[in-house]
């Protein structure tokens, strides 16, 4: 593209849209207000030579745009983000003297609370309603460059004191932050330019504190119910516990951890956190002389591997002799597997299973018959011609791990009094800082890509472009089956990024920005720069961070 006309004139190609002629030094916003009549979801950002901008950013030359609106995840990440924004500013202006915390997603929803007293639901009334006026304000929001000494003297006067921790690990000499009617915040991402596009929202009295819900991939006009999630936020809330017993509530403080060379002891802290609750479930399991299969089953990366040894050593402890079944060999001869949406086969499906086999074989090994269990070859798509003689001990467990685990379909046979159900997740317990919370799914994604590198060979840019159609199986065949779980285990540790950094880092370093995926690896490497580094040398071989980084005691 040409540097631009010399009268100031730059020619804007919309990508589905049409040319456009704007001023030189006019913003993204100013011409997505120009495009926003008629569309049905906002504009939140745009992406110009694989790079996502937000609509602060100022044209300087003739470029080719393509929109983002909230029909995206990166156009939702950025709404919820300014939805986000104006709810601290409504609780600033009502409750200045209280501290209000960003901290995970919970159901279709994003839970907050109050650092220092419960929420009531009549107060949750009225910051939705202070909300809704900021809104029909209309109000700017501002992006700043600020060098890093003015940012901390701000946040020093805002009363932010995890914020001017943060600050002082910063790399940068200046940083960018947004400012609402006089409200700065300093957020993990791209927010929007003013507060009316973002009308779409609703705030949900949850004690001990509050669900914020915006618009999502499968609700863009936020029409579905607000779905109860009790035993989540029971795992939610030992999280929380967690990270109070270990004094990590956010990274500066992890970081203060690493510089003042104590992380050793919060990772042998952790890890026995880890050890004890694998311990309790073990205990439950054996209490319970019923219980005769134990069903695992989370979303990828989440450690699901290692837990199930971990638990199968735990139960050998206490006298047991546990015995494991890989519904791998389950699998439909390839002739036989469904297709999914883009004519590929569909291994997540239920249907790719032979249930009916399973079921038989399941049934005939807890009744104490012997079976032939197949064995599946991935290469010819079909099982061996023999198999491997299997025997369950008397009153022994077998232990399931696999995506279906938690749908009672998959184990139609299996009495319900026998089974017991575990759902695994990487609930990530850490925030940036109080407002800014990490997105478990981003853990999980960063733990993808460095083992998918370590087993496969895969480059960063493979797994982030496969990585929507992980998190839709996940949706269909998990997440919606996770409330049927006895119990779920965290296998988030508080100290995973700080390892973690050191193999990612390079791995998203490599996705050249003349790829869509350069988007995503810049995002998450923004999100690794807020971490101090840890070598993996302080990784304890059992850990389920092994299963990802390597050199575990396990076979994974």
């Amino acid at each position: 593209m040409s540097a631009g006309a010399p009268n100031g004139i730059l020619n804007i190609v919309v990508k589905n849209v049409g040319s456009f002629q704007v001023s030189r030094g006019s913003t993204v916003g100013e011409l997505c207000a120009s495009l926003q009549e008629g569309r049905a979801y906002p504009i939140m950002a745009v992406i110009i030579r694989n790079t996502l901008r937000d609509l602060h950013y100022i044209f300087r030359r003739d470029c080719d745009v393509e929109l983002v609106d909230t029909t995206c995840p990166a156009g939702l990440r950025i709404y919820r983000r300014s939805a986000t924004l104006v709810l601290l500013k409504a609780c600033r202006d009502l409750f200045p003297d209280r501290t209000l915390m960003i901290k995970h997603t919970l159901s279709n929803g994003l839970y907050c609370e109050f650092l220092e007293v419960h929420s009531a639901d009549i107060e949750v009334d009225l910051i939705q309603t202070r909300m809704r006026q900021i809104v029909q304000q209309d109000l700017p929001i501002k992006r700043h460059l600020m060098e890093n000494d003015e940012v901390r003297g701000i946040f020093t006067d805002q009363g932010q004191k995890d914020k001017v921790q943060l600050m002082r690990y910063r790399d940068k000499e200046a940083a960018h932050v947004y400012e609402l009617d006089g409200y700065v915040e300093y957020p993990y991402g791209y927010m929007a330019n003013r507060t009316g596009i973002l009308g779409k929202f609703r705030l949900l009295y949850h004690s001990p504190g509050m669900v914020l819900r915006t618009p999502e991939i499968d609700d863009l006009d936020l029409v579905k119910p607000y779905r109860e999630q009790r035993k989540l936020a029971m795992i939610h809330q030992e999280a929380k516990e967690w990270a109070e017993m270990l004094h990590v509530p956010h990274v500066s403080a992890l970081n203060d951890m690493i510089t003042q060379d104590r992380i050793d002891d919060l990772i042998r802290v952790n890890e026995a956190l880890h050890e004890k609750k694998i311990a309790y479930i073990a205990d439950t399991i054996s209490d319970n002389p019923s219980i005769r299969v134990v069903l695992i089953a989370g979303p990828s990366s989440s450690g699901k591997t290692t837990f199930a040894q971990r638990l199968l050593i735990q139960l050998r402890v206490i006298g047991h002799h546990p015995v494991s079944v890989s519904m791998d060999n389950y699998f439909v001869d390839r002739t036989m597997t469904p297709i999914d949406e883009e004519g590929n086969y569909d291994f997540d499906s239920l249907a790719a299973v032979d249930i009916d086999l399973f079921n038989e074989q399941l049934t005939r090994l807890i009744e104490g018959e012997e079976v032939e269990i197949p064995i599946y070859n991935f290469k010819t798509g079909r099982r061996e011609e023999n198999g491997i003689t299997m025997k369950v001990p008397a009153n022994e467990t077998i232990i399931i791990e696999g995506i279906h685990a938690l749908n009672d379909q998959l184990t139609w046979g299996v009495p319900v009094k026998n089974k017991f159900k575990i759902y695994i997740s990487a609930l990530t317990q850490l925030n940036v800082d109080y407002s800014n919370r990490i997105p478990t799914t981003d853990s999980r994604l960063i733990r993808r890509i460095v083992r998918d590198h370590r087993t496969r060979g895969n480059p960063a840019g493979k797994t982030i472009k496969q990585w929507p159609l992980v998190r839709r199986a996940e949706e269909k065949n998990i997440f919606a089956f996770q409330e049927n779980a006895n119990v779920m285990f965290n296998s988030s540790l508080v100290y995973e990024m700080a390892a973690l950094k050191l193999f990612a880092e390079p791995l998203l370093e490599a996705i050249d920005n003349d790829v869509p995926e350069h988007i995503e690896s810049s995002r998450l490497l923004r999100f690794l720069s807020y971490f101090r580094a840890i070598p993996a040398t302080n990784i304890p071989p059992n850990s389920i961070l092994r299963e990802f980084v390597g050199s575990s005691w396990f076979d994974v």
